[in-house]
């Protein structure tokens, strides 16, 4: 495999202008960098772009996977500016068209706006999306959502009904009810390259910051501040220090080892900032790290290459624990190499049984005090679920979601 490092040209803003950026506004709203990475060899490529909300930016990934009677199967896509485009054809002039693109979530906004607008772009491809799409306020038509109608089609639900079957397998989880929407995923299997793509239901948190989060360093510094008054250098030290706080942020919302500041205190203190634009909010920072912050994120490498995101654990997946291990059982009958997920790091080098382990969280006696028992599985301390915890029980007194289900 090979490894593509930072990009440092400067690409002309024209070619990551997104135009619709208002549907779904995250950082970096209308300008978005295109990273693409070789992931097996000959065999499969990711797309990576960065989406975030005051600063907390991830990598959001598109996978191109070569298919074996020639042409292209993308999965989740990203969004199509010029970059993006001239790079999948770019594929396309050595390996064929872009034949297939699937959509493989129901729930995730940031994968659904890209899809339909991916699709008019390589207007020869049929669309596949997993069933039980839904829209808020209002459940919309597919077409209306931006899907092509003559060539958009449901993923079956026996896996022999699509022309890529020969190629790839594939498993649905869901869909989870969750009271005003659902949760859904589609695991695909490329048993040529021997890899798995998912989309949310899996990840890996890197030590150091992804290529694509580094192209613009000024979130990573942003994070990086104890206080609103530090002046931080932009030093691998210090783009490190952020992401690590970045992820805990976008795993926890806030973990046990976070402090939040009064907002009167955060105003007073924005007047020593040593930025008070609006690119700084200002100088406002109601954040104050603990110490042992550094454990807190330590925790979510703790269980090996594979972690179930916290959020997932505790909002959603345990609303449905006996079909989320069922699901989990099959994906892991298959005999993949290698994890793609369209979030953090990738590729994920983890086993079959590796990505069954990290689904534990959802067994009877999988828990002993604030670990998980098995030395394979992820160790998160139970006080930074503290803040998920509050927002679970208030959802489900309120009605909003139903409520958790007992462990299998």
């Amino acid at each position: 495999m090979t490894q593509r490092q930072p990009v440092k040209e400067t690409i002309r803003s024209k070619d990551c202008f997104w135009p619709f950026w208002p549907a779904v506004p995250l950082y970096p709203h209308s300008q978005r960098r295109t990273i693409r990475q070789e992931v097996v060899k000959g065999a499969v490529w990711t797309f990576e772009q960065l989406q975030g909300i005051f600063y907390v930016v991830v990598p959001i990934r598109m996978s191109v996977v070569k298919l074996e009677v020639g042409g292209l199967l993308a999965y989740a896509p990203v969004a199509p500016t010029p970059e993006c485009v001239r790079l999948v054809r770019e594929l396309e002039a050595e390996h064929g068209p872009v034949k297939y693109i699937i959509l493989p979530t129901i729930s995730g906004l940031e994968h659904k706006v890209f899809a339909g607008p991916f699709a008019r772009q390589f207007p020869q491809a049929q669309v596949f999306i997993a069933p039980h799409q839904w829209s808020f306020p209002v459940n919309l038509p597919l077409s209306w959502l931006g899907f092509p109608a003559k060539r958009t089609y449901l993923f079956p639900s026996i896996n022999t009904e699509v022309p890529f079957t020969r190629q790839f397998d594939w498993e649905m989880l869901g869909p989870i009810e969750l009271g005003t929407g659902r949760f859904a995923e589609v695991a695909v299997f490329d048993k040529r390259s021997q890899t798995l793509l998912v989309t949310d239901t899996v990840l890996s948190i890197p030590d150091t910051p992804p290529a694509i989060v580094q192209l613009d360093p000024y979130p990573l510094l942003f994070h990086a501040r104890d206080k609103a008054s530090d002046r931080v250098e932009n030093t691998e030290a210090n783009r490190r220090k952020g992401w690590q706080r970045i992820c805990l942020f976008a795993l926890y919302f806030r973990a046990s080892t976070l402090e939040t500041l009064s907002w009167g205190r955060a105003f007073r203190e924005s007047f020593g900032a040593t930025e008070r634009s609006l690119k700084a909010y200002f100088g406002l920072y109601p954040f104050a790290w603990k110490p042992s912050w550094h454990q807190s994120f330590a925790a979510l490498q703790s269980g090996g290459p594979l972690l179930v995101a916290p959020i997932l654990q505790m909002l959603i997946l345990n609303r449905a624990p006996r079909d989320t291990l069922n699901w989990a059982d099959r994906v892991a009958s298959w005999n993949f190499r290698h994890i793609v997920p369209c979030h953090f790091s990738a590729p994920i080098e983890a086993t079959p049984q590796q990505f069954r382990r990290s689904f534990a969280f959802l067994e009877q006696n999988a828990f002993e005090g604030e670990i998980i028992v098995s030395s394979d599985s992820p160790f998160l301390p139970a006080k930074d679920f503290a803040l998920l915890n509050e927002i679970d029980q208030m959802l489900t007194k309120l009605g909003i979601t139903p409520p958790p289900q007992p462990k299998v």
